[in-house]
């Protein structure tokens, strides 16, 4: 589910990128809006970072480390979903193109894993792989945010579109793993549970498994992560080029 979304403009998926091009932009007061928002949501995503190294510090393991940055992490996280309805589908198409269908699948994918998966089954919180993709979030978070801000003030560093258009190489597997481990992981304690499941017979004659559903999100990685994967190597290979070819012709 995070495969077309954990990962980001969204329609990227978080850990890599499309080339942005030229389009008429947001007017002056939309423009400090968007500033606003994603020096806030850069922010919010450095304080959870922080507090996992402060965390790690004190405990001196990595282990269970979610219970420090539970909190920020669901409203930041779940703050995307503004950034989907408010600047995706009316403002950043400005600036980044993004496809709003596929930019609303990562974000509410996201926002799934937060807390249809790991918030509801406590079991899974203290499990590793829910540390690995929370450090792939937030170090994406990180930089695409940082992105999308310096964009805006049309002063973009090389390093940060260096490190959006890079690190996605090794951020969206890592993101992707921890993801459907930490589903795999609940699947034992939603079945004993029957955690959202609707069974017959009841009066709306209908049934839902949400174990079987789980299943079947772990299944759609399979068609999805390779085609998003190495579009974003693609889409590394031409804006990088891009950059290179004119950074020689000045």
């Amino acid at each position: 589910m995070a495969a077309a979304g954990s990962g980001g403009s969204r329609a990227d998926n978080g850990y890599g990128g499309q080339p942005a091009r030229r389009r008429k932009g947001p007017g002056a007061l939309a423009t400090g809006y968007l500033v606003i928002y994603n020096v806030v949501m850069t922010a919010g995503w450095l304080v959870i970072a922080v507090g996992l190294v402060r965390a790690y510090l004190a405990k001196g393991s990595y282990h269970s480390l979610y219970y420090s940055i539970e909190k920020p992490l669901k409203f930041f996280q779940t703050g995307a979903l503004l950034e989907e309805y408010l600047l995706i589908s009316k403002y950043l198409p400005g600036i980044v193109p993004s496809s709003v269908v596929l930019t609303a699948f990562q974000v509410m994918s996201r926002v799934f894993l937060t807390w249809a998966v790991t918030h509801s089954v406590k079991e899974v919180q203290t499990e590793d792989s829910v540390l690995l993709f929370v450090v792939a979030w937030t170090i994406t978070e990180i930089i695409r945010y940082s992105f999308y801000t310096f964009s805006l003030l049309n002063h973009l560093p090389y390093l940060i579109k260096w490190a959006r258009y890079t690190l996605f190489i090794v951020l969206y597997p890592m993101g992707v793993s921890g993801e459907l481990l930490t589903i795999y992981a609940a699947l034992p304690f939603v079945r004993q549970s029957g955690l959202y499941s609707i069974s017959l017979p009841n009066k709306y004659n209908f049934s839902f498994d949400y174990y079987t559903f789980l299943i079947l999100v772990m299944i759609s990685y399979i068609p999805i992560f390779p085609q998003l994967y190495f579009h974003m190597l693609h889409q590394r290979r031409k804006v990088l080029s891009h950059t290179e070819e004119h950074k020689k012709s000045e």
